[in-house]
């Protein structure tokens, strides 16, 4: 039986709020509260961005915030990472970032409910007035006592009427024959004889071949092009192995991945040359 509008928006809105907050507390070191604020009947005269999702002919998320509010979130974030003087342009692009990535974590969510890949694309400037979008308020607060900094948040027709009617989950597959107490045994104990094996964990973020006379002309503050570009994910590593890919992020004032994709089993039995 498929959901209700009611039932699929408040189900778009709580996942939001769990992939805003998890966004903002990598980035700032703190989880804000996020707070599901009302309706909306168009974003007035905000600053309007859409990211349409590849893999479903119409479904788009939009999103949009007065200037003091995209300023607000933006500054905070470049804060928190020890940037000084900040750049307006700098900011615009940090709150972007923050809020796409949250976009990102919502639609592979939506991804798993509707059976297929929706992939965002990347943040381009909409019109505050679209035809049949649901928009919402959301108010996020940084911390208890500071005031909220309100955005609003839009989910096209054709991505509300997809999540309403997701597909049936597919039946489980037959179980297979129950292995005897001697093969739990030996199996269990080779693998746990395995979990305590130290693996080295790399991150790359590129490669780049250089003749050898251009290395001898390095110094102090020479650049090395890399074969990746910025909006290209990094890839980690492992037994100089490539086990997954993510995007680079800020954990309390350190670097870390968020993995967005795990290679398959295949691909993870290749060795880098």
């Amino acid at each position: 039986m498929a959901d209700t509008q009611a039932d699929t928006l408040r189900w778009l809105l709580d996942e939001l709020a769990q992939q805003l907050a998890l966004v903002f507390e990598m980035m700032t070191g703190q989880r804000p509260a996020i707070e599901i604020a009302g309706d909306a009947a168009s974003a007035g005269n905000d600053f309007v961005w859409r990211q349409k999702l590849a893999g479903l002919a119409g479904a788009e998320i939009l999103y949009a915030a007065s200037e003091q509010s995209s300023e607000s979130i933006g500054a905070a974030i470049l804060k928190a990472a020890g940037v000084e003087q900040i750049d307006p342009a700098e900011v615009r692009s940090t709150f972007l970032e923050a809020v796409s990535q949250a976009v990102g974590g919502l639609a592979r969510a939506a991804s798993a409910r509707v059976g297929r890949e929706l992939s965002p694309s990347p943040p381009q400037a909409a019109a505050a007035h679209t035809a049949g979008v649901h928009w919402k308020h959301v108010a996020i607060h940084p911390r208890e006592g500071e005031p909220a900094t309100l955005l609003l948040f839009g989910f096209s027709p054709e991505l509300v009427d997809s999540l309403r009617s997701r597909p049936e989950p597919a039946p489980l597959p037959a179980a297979a024959p129950a292995k005897t107490e001697l093969e739990k045994t030996d199996s269990s104990r080779t693998f746990d004889l395995l979990l305590d094996v130290e693996l080295p964990v790399r991150v790359s973020f590129g490669r780049a071949q250089v003749p050898l006379k251009e290395v001898l002309k390095l110094t102090t503050g020479s650049i090395v092009e890399l074969n990746r570009s910025v909006s290209e994910p990094v890839e980690i590593i492992v037994n100089n192995c490539v086990v997954a890919r993510g995007e680079v992020v800020v954990v309390e004032g350190n670097f870390g991945v968020r993995i967005q994709e795990v290679v398959s089993r295949q691909d993870r039995l290749r060795v880098l040359d």
